[in-house]
């Protein structure tokens, strides 16, 4: 593997050199070969080109295949990261909205990512295992949901200690059933703007469920995946705890460009409706 990271550098680097060779250096285009470049070396190292085994791929995988190495397929990062790209900007778009964005991950390459990310930026989560109906039976979830919080606040805030410690035994098992249920989705007040599905293999039944909701659909799917059921694919290693991590990290840009646009429009509409100064009368 490390042979193939070294060629993709040295393709990269050949890359640069060829365009300050060609008198093209400081043109746009130029900048812009030399920052994929880099980014390649990035992903290189992160492990984001490797694929699956030849003998796993989808057919319908193969337009995102560049080459295959000792029965092992190499992903074309130069369409990753249009891809990338694509999905930040859709991101950004959905955020402004005011809509949560649910991200899902069960498999140990995820989970940490998918956890870090809901945390940070306050987004609902999935990283135990997906609930049937999440999103189909929304309106059961949220009463349950309900439920759960409930039980929740009223321990923290001392509620149960009218109760016999008997009865807190069996109410505090139901607590910590109960988070490994929904532990993450508190935050999921109404259905998702967009879902982000981190491995599709993984979580078939979240893509079904996003895809009868009509709810835009992203996931990072290995060469073994269906493209058809995604809205907005990254093709890219998912089996890799680097790989994701260094996803994560390029949508995170995503969703705080949102953020900032967000406020920004907020701040505008402050101002335009803000009342004119009143000005002194003058005799």
């Amino acid at each position: 593997m490390d042979d193939i990271k070294n060629k993709v550098k040295d393709e990269a680097a050949l890359d640069s050199a060829t365009s300050a060779d060609s008198g093209q250096a400081g043109s746009p285009q130029a900048v812009e070969r030399t920052a994929d470049g880099a980014m390649m070396e990035e992903m290189a190292k992160a492990g984001v080109l490797f694929g699956r085994k030849r003998t796993r791929t989808n057919p319908r995988m193969k337009k995102y295949i560049f080459t295959n190495r000792n029965g092992m397929e190499i992903f074309d990062l130069t369409q990753t990261i249009e891809q990338i790209e694509k999905v930040k900007a859709f991101i950004g778009e959905v955020v402004k909205t005011g809509r949560p964005i649910l991200l899902v991950g069960t498999e140990p390459s995820s989970i940490e990512a998918v956890r870090a990310l809901g945390e940070r930026f306050s987004f609902p989560f999935v990283s135990e295992r997906w609930l049937g109906g999440t999103l189909t039976n929304f309106d059961s979830l949220s009463k349950r949901l309900n439920f759960y919080m409930g039980l929740k606040a009223d321990k923290e805030t001392g509620k149960l200690d009218k109760y016999t410690k008997k009865e807190r035994v069996v109410i505090e098992k139901q607590i910590e059933r109960l988070t490994r249920l929904f532990g993450g989705l508190e935050r999921l007040s109404q259905l998702p703007g967009a879902v982000i599905v981190f491995g599709a293999d993984a979580h078939e039944i979240a893509i079904a469920e996003a895809k009868r909701m009509k709810i835009p659909l992203i996931a990072i799917a290995n060469s073994s995946a269906n493209p058809d059921v995604i809205n907005y694919i990254i093709a890219a290693n998912d089996n890799s705890r680097s790989s994701v991590t260094w996803i994560a990290a390029r949508i995170a840009e995503g969703i705080e460009t949102g953020v900032r646009e967000k406020h920004a429009i907020a701040e505008a509409k402050k101002v335009a409706v803000a009342p004119a100064a009143i000005k002194p009368v003058t005799k």
